[in-house]
């Protein structure tokens, strides 16, 4: 037994799609139960005075409720350093896998994407969902509850991404530019196919895209999703895959503490050779675990692996999938139903072991009836998946394009 759960362990550490580590600080877990999300105590040593008050911009932290029960939480960055008057059109800036919005805020300010925006006129919110530190709180359930933790990226899709673009949109009664990494542009390409936030969104901005998986160069991720890791953990028991459990911890600890292993190469190993990371970051991004993720996201990530197909959680027999769904296989997700005249900016690298060359051309033919005229593909051929949000040079290669983008429609 302890030999299996050793392997299960293992096996769901290299699943880990962005290996996206963050700062290890307070969080904010419990139930509100009989509460509404607006009686929800504000998070006072949250994101805000972690990463970005300390570097002279103002800051606001944000809680909302889900359609499901979730408090989710977001920052919210009114306007640059040096002040200016607010009312830029708003950015939402979404995280990827076992992260949250501090994964965007490691660099200094004069290179993290938030800050960036902010210092250009935006309006700059960013996103947790649940399950993160400071979104693990529900108006019934408990973290410690294993109902806390059924769900997957559909109800990210479903329920999370809503709730951000209607918090936004009410606040600031604009429309809004989308940012998404890794699983966060996944979530984006499932709404938008099925016509979600339409109303809501000016344009969107994906880096490092996950849609197809079938191609990825991660052996150890293919070998975990191929061996049903995520499957025999459920069957474990375990709900909440926590990267600063004792177990994973002790494991990963070990791991780096071995004479004969570089956690930088593990890194490396599993997202890429990534060209422009600096040490010092990598250093401050290695001491500090990643977020809590329910095992049940792995399995429907593990599932795009095997089957090559962007679908919903398959229940893994037609029964379950007919209460859920009403017909014996989940729906597809149809990426080619996103509009066409949506602003589109692609950014993928060329030695992204997780966002693979071959999957971005299979998503890019996808989009081959998209007007021309609204999409902008950027190929970075030395980045591999870290780049995108930990590059030194990420500001000339990526964040300048970004803003330019933005801009180009005001």
């Amino acid at each position: 037994m302890q030999v299996m759960a050793s392997l299960v362990v293992l096996g769901l550490c290299f699943m880990v799609l962005a290996v996206e580590p963050d700062g290890a600080y307070g969080s904010s877990r419990g139930s509100l139960a009989g509460n509404s999300a607006a009686a929800a105590a504000p998070v006072t040593n949250g994101i805000c005075a972690i990463s970005v008050t300390t570097h002279g911009y103002k800051c606001e932290e944000h809680e909302l409720k889900t359609d499901d029960g979730y408090i989710l939480n977001m920052q919210r960055i009114p306007e640059g350093r040096v002040g200016g008057s607010r009312g830029g059109q708003p950015v939402l800036i979404q995280h990827g896998i076992f992260a949250d919005a501090i994964t965007w805020l490691l660099n200094s300010p004069e290179q993290n994407l938030p800050m960036i925006l902010a210092d250009n006129g935006f309006d700059v919110w960013i996103s947790n969902t649940r399950g993160t530190r400071f979104s693990q709180k529900h108006i019934s359930l408990n973290p410690v509850q294993p109902e806390f933790w059924d769900w997957s990226w559909d109800e990210l899709v479903a329920y999370d991404l809503p709730a951000f673009f209607g918090y936004v949109f009410n606040q600031t009664g604009q429309k809004i530019h989308y940012i998404g990494h890794s699983l966060g542009t996944l979530m984006a390409m499932a709404s938008f196919s099925e016509g979600h936030q339409a109303d809501m969104l000016q344009s969107a901005a994906l880096l490092s895209p996950i849609a197809y998986l079938s191609h990825m160069k991660t052996a150890l991720v293919v070998l975990a999703a191929k061996a049903f890791v995520g499957e025999i953990a459920t069957m474990f028991g375990l709900a909440e895959f926590n990267p600063k459990g004792p177990e994973v911890s002790a494991f990963l600890k070990d791991l780096c503490d071995n004479p004969g292993v570089n956690c930088y190469d593990l890194v490396s190993a599993i997202s890429g050779k990534n060209c422009c990371l600096n040490a010092s970051t990598i250093d401050f991004a290695l001491q500090n675990e990643p977020q809590s993720t329910a095992t049940k996201n792995l399995v429907h990530l593990a599932q795009i692996v095997r089957d090559g197909v962007i679908k919903k959680y398959d229940y893994g027999n037609p029964d379950d999938n007919m209460k859920h769904y009403g017909e014996a296989k989940p729906p597809v997700y149809n990426i080619s139903n996103i509009d066409r005249e949506l602003r589109l900016f692609i950014s993928y690298g060329g030695l992204d072991a997780l966002s693979d060359v071959e999957d971005v051309g299979l998503l890019l033919d996808l989009l081959k009836l998209h007007d021309v005229n609204k999409l902008s593909i950027q190929n970075i051929k030395d980045y591999a998946h870290l780049d995108f949000i930990m590059g030194v040079n990420a500001k000339d290669m990526v964040y300048n394009q970004v803003v330019k983008f933005f801009k180009y429609q005001q």
